[in-house]
C-alpha cells in the first residue's frame, strides 16, 4: 500500500511538472489579426529552447526601426548577446540575427507571430544546425 501512495505522487508530481513547463512556453493570448497589432517596441522577458535542446532564457529589447513595419532588436541571453532586424509581415515578425558577444559568430533567422498582447512566440533557427528552436517573449509592462 505504502508503494502505491509512491507511485501515485511520484505521477502527480510529474504530470504537474510537464504542464506547468508546457504552460510556460506557450502564449497566453490569442494571435493578433493583422490588422490591429499591438505596439511592439518595449522590453520582455524571454523563454526558450535552442535548438540543441538545451533551455534558456533572458531579455529582449525592441526599438522601432528606420521604416515602419521595421524594428531593431537585442537579446540578452544567458551566455550571449544578439541583435537583429525585424519586419512584420502580417502577424508575424520576421527577423534576421547575429550574436554580438558570447557565441562565436553565430546568426540565424526567427519567425515569431504577434498576440493580441503583443506577445511573441515561434522558432529560431541557428546557421548550420538542421533543427529548430523555440521562442517565446512576454511583454514588460
Amino acid at each position: 500500500m505504502k508503494n502505491l501512495k509512491i507511485l501515485v505522487l511520484l505521477s502527480l508530481i510529474l504530470a504537474l511538472s510537464a504542464c506547468s513547463s508546457r504552460n510556460r512556453s506557450q502564449p497566453a493570448a490569442p494571435d493578433a489579426k493583422p490588422d490591429s497589432l499591438p505596439d511592439l517596441v518595449g522590453k520582455y522577458a524571454v523563454n526558450g529552447f535552442d535548438p540543441l535542446g538545451t533551455e534558456y532564457g533572458g531579455h529582449l529589447t525592441i526599438f522601432a526601426g528606420n521604416s515602419p513595419g521595421e524594428y531593431q532588436m537585442q537579446w540578452i541571453l544567458v551566455g550571449s548577446i544578439q541583435e537583429g532586424i525585424g519586419i512584420l509581415k502580417g502577424n508575424q515578425l520576421i527577423v534576421e540575427w547575429h550574436s554580438v558577444e558570447g557565441m562565436l559568430e553565430t546568426q540565424g533567422n526567427a519567425v515569431y507571430t504577434v498576440t493580441e498582447v503583443g506577445e511573441l512566440y515561434g522558432m529560431k533557427t541557428v546557421d548550420g544546425l538542421k533543427s529548430e528552436g523555440a521562442e517565446i517573449a512576454f511583454p514588460n509592462e
